[in-house]
């Protein structure tokens, strides 16, 4: 790995120290895969460290209307030139959208959706309030895609269903996880690869191999995809390295781990 390489995670999750320990063992039971952090905010750095990436977003996500404010509150604690919080709203309340401009307000970038944790689906008309919310207030929705590892397979945030939300706001700013849809990557290729929806690479590479996921990112626009972790649920220092194998060309590269990232989140280059 070329030491001097400029790195962004754009997805990431922590937890309150204070609740790391009980809510990483709750993810734990839901689900059988491992971990490769604790939950802290201090072991998301020291990993960033270990793998040379500069800066992390960490996204939050509200299971519950009554979680909306600690988590912006907590947020506005951890923002650092390292972390870039993305706060959360639950959807289905009825102050969702008004909630989206006070994160926008708080001067952040972004929020997280969570289709499973949250009990949506993604494209449920009663959530167009969120959508249009999150593209007045221009900001970025890190979008869970895909099945999930701890629930049933319903089709709560496939390929479609995100056409299906860009074709009623064609100008939100949308990043479509787990390389467009997690364990629908074949719906993924048919419906999203090669427009310009963003699209980021984490928890996929183990189950598709190198082979196909190298494929499959060859089909999509260099412009639109960049690096994510999900970490805890990935170690980042080797989602690094896997990486840089499968993508050969220098500019590509660059443009995948940072810049990428960094027009998305209107940042100055460091």
């Amino acid at each position: 790995m070329d030491q001097k390489r400029r790195i962004i995670d754009i997805h990431t999750h922590a937890f309150p120290d204070a609740i790391a320990d009980r809510a990483m063992a709750a993810l734990h039971s839901e689900c059988d895969i491992p971990s490769y952090l604790d939950g802290r905010i201090s072991s998301l750095i020291a990993s960033m460290d270990e793998a040379g990436i500069q800066r992390s977003v960490l996204c939050s996500i509200a299971t519950r209307p009554k979680q909306f404010e600690p988590i912006l509150e907590w947020s506005r604690v951890i923002r650092s030139d390292r972390i870039i919080p993305f706060p959360s709203v639950y959807p289905k309340d009825p102050a969702a959208a008004g909630q989206i401009e006070q994160i926008r307000r708080g001067g952040f970038l972004g929020v997280k959706i969570h289709p499973y944790y949250q009990d949506i689906h993604i494209d449920d008309p009663l959530l167009d309030p969120v959508y249009k919310a999150i593209v007045d207030n221009d900001l970025i929705l890190v979008l869970h895609t895909g099945y999930d590892v701890a629930f049933a397979h319903e089709e709560r945030a496939n390929p479609r269903q995100i056409l299906t939300i860009l074709d009623k706001f064609p100008d939100l700013r949308l990043v479509a996880t787990h390389l467009g849809g997690w364990f629908q990557w074949d719906q993924v290729e048919e419906c999203l690869l090669g427009k310009p929806i963003y699209i980021e690479t984490s928890v996929s590479l183990d189950y598709l191999g190198p082979e196909k996921m190298g494929r499959l990112m060859a089909k999509h626009d260099p412009d639109y995809l960049m690096f994510g972790t999900d970490s805890p649920w990935d170690d980042q220092k080797k989602a690094v390295e896997d990486i840089e194998k499968l993508l050969c060309e220098e500019n590509i590269k660059e443009k995948f781990f940072f810049h990428n990232a960094i027009k998305l989140l209107g940042l100055n280059e460091f």
